[in-house]
């Protein structure tokens, strides 16, 4: 009978999962089929020149950096699952915009309500996330973010490999269905939230003591989290924008091994991400899987820079392992700082904080190509000198904070699942009990 209740319960877990599961999928295969086209759509639409369109992008996604602000408060006060699909459903109406894009304004008007609900998504859907793991007990949250961290890769990779393939046909039709498909696949994803994501309980806010962003501004271990993950955030933006000017400009290596490498990357964090979960959850507490993941961080960073003491004919095997350490750091590193970040949340606030935690990505999403454009034009290796000293410092700040953020109570054993990172009773030392 027990076997039987245990099989009941993982068929239960089961249903649970997969509308949720299969909404992350299908927003991330939307993303995936528009990234490849990015700014090339709007030069093909209209007179505007590159410069202008990205000026007018990056003004425009700026305007959107208050969202979250409000995102948290309306995930607080009436939950997360309408507010998920709500974001999916203004990227979906916002591209759709996108096709009746001729010039200056009307390029703003989409970019802004794609941009507004990118912002909604981003900062609502790891509440929902946390609250389905709840359903399953405090220990599944870490796997819950893992599953989700390899569906958003799978679904990205493949929308892009579709849409490479497509744009082989240099055809203006193809592109406007390239971004009808994205539209359409944000507004299922949206559906799929609305009608099939199941209802989790909603906790309101307690009325005694500060609450919401009052609480948040007062709770010090967690502003010092989100500032340590701005850190480890601009570690994980670095790949992508560094590898195919480092390879090309930096070491003098053939243009085509960023692709494959990028692609590696993608593929392993798709696919191995919730093993090397389990694997580093059985041994650490959360703070110190993000401590190893910066050393891992460091440790990438001073291979790359080595990377200039190479032959030619040894660069491209050692660029290999050199992405598989970056990789291993990822994947460490997702599960852990989001499974972390909603636990020490305060239940009834945990809108509020997730929707803060945000603000991690985006710090580092407008620093990085900066960061590196500078100082990669004073000296190829300083930008690995710069972001491995700041990923050390994070994997130093992370093991300070591991006392200060709620405590894990574990227990030994193979399945060591038993109230796994539950938050301790007692309260931060600046009274926002966690």
């Amino acid at each position: 009978m027990a076997q039987a209740a245990a099989d009941d319960g993982t068929t239960r877990n089961g249903r649970r999962r997969w509308p949720l599961l299969l909404a992350v999928a299908i927003d991330a295969l939307g993303t995936g089929l528009y990234l490849p086209l990015s700014l090339l759509y709007f030069l093909e639409v209209t007179d505007l020149d590159l410069a202008t369109i990205g000026v007018l992008v990056s003004v425009t996604t700026a305007l959107t950096l208050p969202v979250p602000i409000v995102v948290g408060w309306l995930v607080d006060r009436f939950g997360p699952r309408m507010v998920v699909a709500g974001g999916q459903a203004l990227q979906g109406f916002g591209f759709l915009l996108y096709l009746t894009v001729s010039g200056a304004a009307s390029l703003v008007v989409a970019v802004l309500m794609t941009g507004v609900g990118l912002r909604v998504y981003w900062s609502s859907v790891f509440t929902l996330v946390a609250d389905q793991a709840d359903a399953e007990g405090s220990e599944a949250t870490d796997h819950w973010f893992a599953r989700t961290g390899m569906i958003r890769e799978a679904g990205a990779g493949g929308g892009a490999l579709l849409a490479g393939a497509v744009l082989a046909v240099d055809s203006a039709r193809v592109h406007d269905g390239l971004v009808l498909g994205s539209a359409l696949a944000f507004l299922a994803a949206a559906l799929l939230v609305v009608f099939a994501v199941p209802s989790t309980p909603h906790v309101q806010a307690p009325v005694q003591g500060p609450s919401g962003h009052r609480a948040l501004l007062r709770d010090r271990p967690y502003l010092a989290l989100i500032a340590t993950s701005t850190i480890f955030a601009l570690c994980s933006s670095f790949l992508a924008l560094s590898l195919p000017v480092y390879v090309v400009q930096g070491l003098s290596g053939p243009s085509w091994v960023s692709g494959p490498l990028l692609a590696l990357n993608t593929l392993l964090l798709a696919t191995c991400t919730t093993a090397l979960t389990r694997f580093v959850r059985r041994r650490c507490t959360r703070p110190r899987a993000m401590a190893w993941a910066g050393v891992l961080w460091t440790l990438w960073c001073a291979a790359s820079a080595a990377a200039v003491l190479l032959p030619s004919e040894a660069l491209v095997p050692y660029l290999v392992a050199v992405v598989l350490c970056y990789t291993a750091a990822e994947m460490v590193y997702g599960p852990a700082s989001n499974a972390l970040a909603a636990e020490a949340a305060p239940p009834g606030s945990r809108g509020t904080y997730l929707a803060a935690f945000q603000y991690s990505f985006a710090a580092a999403n407008i620093l990085a190509p900066g960061l590196f454009g500078l100082l990669f034009g004073q000296n190829r290796l300083l930008p690995w000198l710069a972001v491995g000293l700041l990923a050390a410092l994070g994997a130093a700040l992370m093991l300070r904070l591991e006392h200060r953020l709620p405590q894990e109570r574990r227990t030994s054993g193979p399945t060591d699942t038993a109230r796994d990172g539950a938050p301790d009773t007692k309260a931060t030392d600046e009274g926002a009990a966690h």
